[in-house]
C-alpha cells in the first residue's frame, strides 16, 4: 500500500459519522456485548431471565440496555409471546450470526494471549 493509499485509508477512521470503528464495532465490542451474542449463539432462543443467570453481575438496567442496541443494530431479535406474565425470547438474527466466527476468533486470540497481556500489564 502506498503512503497516499494509507492517507486515504485512514480518513475514514478520523471522520465521526462514517467510521466503521466508531459507529459499528464499538456497538458491539461494549464489556457485555459479545457475552450476550455467545450466549444467543449457543441457544436458539434465550429469555431475559436466562441471559441475566449466565451473567450475574450484569444489572437488570444494563442488560436491557444493552439488548435494545443488540436489536437497533439488527444484531438479535427480540420476540414477544402474547402470555401472562409477558414472555420475551432473544435471538441472533442471520446478521449476528455472520459476526460470530469473527467474534470466536476473537476469544481465541484473547485466551491465547491473556497470560502474556496480563503478565505486560502487571510489570507497569
Amino acid at each position: 500500500m502506498s503512503r497516499l493509499e494509507l492517507k486515504e485509508n485512514l480518513k475514514k477512521f478520523a471522520a465521526t459519522e462514517s467510521c466503521p470503528v466508531r459507529n459499528i464495532i464499538a456497538r458491539f465490542s461494549g464489556k457485555w456485548s459479545i457475552l450476550i451474542l455467545c450466549i444467543l449463539d449457543r441457544n436458539d432462543a434465550t429469555r431475559f431471565s436466562e441471559i441475566n443467570k449466565a451473567l450475574p453481575d450484569i444489572s437488570p438496567k444494563v442488560l436491557t440496555d444493552t439488548l435494545k442496541l443488540l436489536e437497533a443494530d439488527s444484531l438479535i431479535a427480540r420476540k414477544v409471546y402474547a402470555e401472562v406474565p409477558p414472555k420475551v425470547e432473544y435471538s441472533l438474527t442471520a446478521t449476528g450470526k455472520s459476526l460470530m466466527p469473527l467474534l470466536y476468533g476473537l476469544i481465541e486470540w484473547a485466551q491465547a494471549n491473556s497470560d502474556n497481556i496480563l503478565s505486560n500489564r502487571r510489570r507497569r
